[in-house]
């Protein structure tokens, strides 16, 4: 294996990103907010700010950790308040806080099994989305400390809380089972009363096959919203008088994606402009949309994918995002909105030499898509294939120093947006419905080929690896096909028919769509299962998963291994206290990483010193 410069722990300390970012006026000019992992603070995410001199300093003090799981994704989970200071949902114990400056957090909410997200300020009160257990409201929470006031009760699931510029309406979006967020959801608008309480409510867009993703107010008349009528989510003008909404452009472009968090920001109006993000899961550009002519001008800045989180100054003029190349690390940038100028506020990471670092290219195979990160040394040569989670998500084209950790030592990496990805319109996205198990494990092994085909990748040397429902993937791969060696499942799913009825309710319904209701259609269950084929197994199996993870319960792992084990397989198994659903902390980051490429050196036939050996068990 080829020598390379860079670490697991180079990996944990580059890992995740910013988000929730937001532009704060103060006296003197603006700060910039966001919140960012610390992997060696044990996983939290901290709120930061930088200030107008320049200086970057934390807000949220050490112990205190602004995440939330609404939903078990969790979602926008702090806002800045007048005067410096900061709202915020804590991990530890789920409730709302608010932090003056200078002080401690002071608890806004009771203790209990109520959890909060999607914050928004609005006078002396917390607006955001109160799930409790399997009951989810828009609620106000006042900051003097008074009792929650229920102001929405609607859909099983509601998110996007918005109050009208001027306080006649509240708008929200809301879905229910079976439906996923990104299948069909309700944009809907009620008039609000007197006592702070929503009246009765009516749709202005949306459905149970159009799916809004995010809505704005434009003013007292009309809301911008992201919604997929024409298969495309587009930016659309919504009037309340009943009239169609308006495509504001009209292209086989997204300028959004699926919630699988609820806060997420794809567009943000700047004065009688919108500022937007927009294009595929190779590349979102950011740019200004002007509503009355249909005009898209990009700014012109150097980042090719944009996260979802966009804020734009009081004044209109500048909007701040987290942005990504393939060569730079997701970090906080302000764009001016008249010249296109940026700049960077986030501190700048430490980063391995460049020579170190994969080119990657955006490809397509057979009609799949996937980014390929080569090998340094060139092919043929071993890869890994990884298959993202969701599995209604997408790997975008970015700095990516997990696939380096792998290619810097000569194996190879393609991420493979199989069909059911989003970035490609609704058609593609569901290439993947009632056929997952299928579809993915198909694209896997077409990317697979490809790379062989062209000479990159060694046939006989190919893994497929993949965390949550990519772990999914992997393991079906590994069960009913013969492309792949070996595979790495990271808190995967390998038995639907019992993670249907074992798993959190925000998801308890998704399989209808995936695979079909239950329990009409239960032979594709057991004619997919990993768990019921595992006898089939091409390669050995390396299963790794977080012993505190309410999505997919680690006995999961621990079924498939057994029956391997059974059929005389080969696996390993590590799991790690503390960590839910991802990897958050510094430690198991390494450890896992450090883990799968001892697994690689086994099953490529290549010597590994440079991590802990791993011992495979089961018949040899």
């Amino acid at each position: 294996m080829i020598p390379s410069p860079i670490t697991a722990d180079d990996v944990a300390r580059v890992d995740d990103r910013p988000q929730w970012v937001e532009i704060v006026p103060v006296p003197g000019g603006e700060e910039i907010w966001w919140d960012e992992p610390r992997p060696a603070e044990g996983g939290r995410r901290c709120v930061v700010r930088r200030e107008v001199s320049g200086a970057v300093r934390d807000v949220l003090p050490r112990g205190w950790n602004a995440r939330n799981r609404v939903i078990e994704y969790g979602g926008r989970s702090w806002r800045p308040l007048p005067g410096g200071g900061l709202v915020f949902t804590h991990w530890d114990d789920r409730r709302l806080y608010q932090l003056s400056p200078g002080g401690e957090p002071e608890p806004l909410t009771p203790p209990g099994p109520d959890r909060y997200a999607d914050l928004m300020v609005r006078g002396g009160e917390v607006w955001c989305v109160r799930e409790t257990d399997e009951r989810r409201q828009v609620v106000a929470v006042p900051l003097d400390g008074g009792p929650a006031r229920e102001v929405v009760t609607a859909h099983h699931f509601v998110m996007n809380p918005r109050v009208s510029p001027g306080g006649r309406w509240i708008a929200w979006i809301g879905w229910d089972h079976p439906a996923m967020p990104w299948d069909g959801t309700e944009l809907c608008v009620a008039p609000l009363r007197a006592d702070g309480t929503a009246g009765p409510h009516h749709v202005v867009a949306g459905g149970p096959a159009e799916a809004v993703a995010q809505a704005e107010w434009r003013d007292e008349g009309a809301l911008y919203a992201v919604t997929d009528p024409t298969g495309w989510w587009n930016l659309h003008l919504v009037p309340l008088d009943g009239g169609p909404a308006r495509n504001l452009a009209d292209m086989p472009l997204e300028f959004g994606d699926a919630a699988w968090k609820l806060g997420y920001t794809w567009f943000a109006p700047a004065g009688d402009r919108v500022a937007v993000i927009y294009g595929t899961a190779g590349g979102r550009r950011l740019a200004v949309l002007d509503p009355a002519t249909g005009e898209i001008a990009d700014l012109g800045d150097p980042y090719t994918y944009w996260a979802p989180t966009l804020s734009v100054s009081p004044g209109g003029t500048a909007v701040a995002g987290v942005g990504a190349t393939p060569y730079r690390p997701f970090e906080v940038v302000v764009t001016d909105l008249a010249t296109g100028e940026h700049q960077v506020v986030s501190p700048p990471k430490r980063l391995p030499p460049a020579e170190a670092l994969p080119c990657p290219e955006a490809m397509v195979f057979d009609g799949v898509h996937a980014h390929v990160y080569p090998p340094a040394g060139g092919g043929p040569a071993p890869y890994a294939i990884f298959v993202h989670g969701g599995p209604t998500g997408a790997s975008p084209l970015v700095f990516d120093l997990e696939a380096a950790y792998f290619t810097s030592r000569g194996i190879g990496v393609a991420q493979v947006n199989y069909g059911g990805s989003t970035g490609y319109g609704r058609a593609y996205r569901e290439r993947l419905r009632h056929r997952w198990g299928v579809v993915d494990v198909r694209d896997s092994e077409t990317v697979a080929r490809g790379l062989a085909a062209a000479g990159l990748a060694d046939p006989a040397r190919i893994a497929i690896r993949g965390g949550s429902a990519g772990g999914w993937t992997a393991l079906a791969a590994l069960t009913h096909s013969t492309v792949f060696r070996g595979a790495v499942a990271r808190y995967a799913i390998t038995d639907p028919e019992a993670w249907a009825g074992e798993t959190h309710d925000f998801e308890s319904r998704y399989l209808d769509g995936l695979i079909g209701p239950l329990p009409g259609t239960r032979r594709r269950y057991l004619d997919r299962s990993p768990t019921l084929h595992a006898a089939r197994a091409s390669g050995p199996a390396l299963l790794l998963h977080g012993l505190e993870d309410a999505i997919v319960d680690h006995g999961q792992a621990e079924r498939f291994l057994a029956a391997l084990d059974a059929s005389g397989g080969r696996w390993a198994y590590l799991t790690f206290p503390g960590e839910q659903h991802g990897w958050r902390k510094k430690e198991t980051i390494v450890a896992a990483l450090e883990a799968e490429l001892a697994f690689y050196g086994l099953i490529f036939d290549v010597p590994t010193p440079e991590v802990p050996p791993l011992t495979l068990k089961g018949r040899t």
